[in-house]
């Protein structure tokens, strides 16, 4: 079985983006790792309440996920456009060399959020073929409310071209999604459980399947 590397700028992007295919994947065996890119912190403005509630929350979901491994790099939402690009591409490739994944899931570029395209371009960079030749596949996934309002004129818009038939699995994503309450809404809100359901079905009738994942396939390696 392979190793599997889910990077997420943000806790719940893993979920938005990848979560059924996180079970399945887990479920048939894979080892599944987690690198999650930011952590809030007071002087990122946010309380200490805010934080702890943050903290059980990805203790919680990566409890019902089964992760092999959690890596945290603690770095300021919002606020990775300011950082060093080299240091967030090195502390990237650092969790890489240490996991030597086969397959590496990723934000999409184009997002609304400043923070997807960052690590976007920081996975690219530390997942170049000579520096990791033991990743044969990197794929980008999307995120409802950053995906969807990524609205860049010269951009061609999220094309999939990759399913993963999540249908056994997609209550149990929806369920985990539900533990990040503090940035879940009702629907017509992009990040609610009937949205992100309706996707998915979207998304399996694209593939013939009851329910989906998509992704952009960046590099394959066979």
């Amino acid at each position: 079985m392979s190793c599997v590397l889910i990077v997420a700028p943000h806790a719940d992007d893993e979920t938005l983006g990848c979560g059924g295919s996180i079970l399945r994947y887990i479920a048939e065996g894979h080892s599944v790792h987690w690198l999650l890119i930011t952590h809030p912190t007071e002087s990122a403005g946010f309380c200490l309440q805010q934080i702890q509630n943050r903290e059980q929350e990805i203790e919680k979901v990566s409890a019902l996920y089964g992760f092999h491994g959690v890596h945290q790099l603690r770095l300021p939402p919002a606020q990775l456009d300011i950082q060093p690009k080299e240091q967030l591409i090195k502390k990237i490739a650092s969790v890489i060399n240490t996991v030597k994944p086969e397959q590496v899931f990723t934000a999409y570029r184009n997002d609304a959020h400043s923070d997807h395209c960052e690590v976007y371009d920081a996975v690219m960079a530390a997942t170049k073929t000579f520096r990791s030749p033991f990743i044969k596949r990197v794929l980008s996934y999307e995120t409802m409310s950053e995906t969807d309002f990524g609205l860049k004129p010269e951009d061609g818009g999220f094309r999939p071209n990759v399913f993963v038939n999540i249908a056994p699995y997609l209550e149990q994503k929806l369920d985990i999604l539900e533990v990040y309450q503090s940035e879940l809404g009702e629907f017509p809100f992009p990040r609610s459980r009937k949205a992100v359901e309706s996707l998915s079905y979207v998304r399996g009738a694209q593939c013939n399947a009851m329910a989906a994942e998509a992704f952009m396939l960046i590099k394959e390696v066979v």
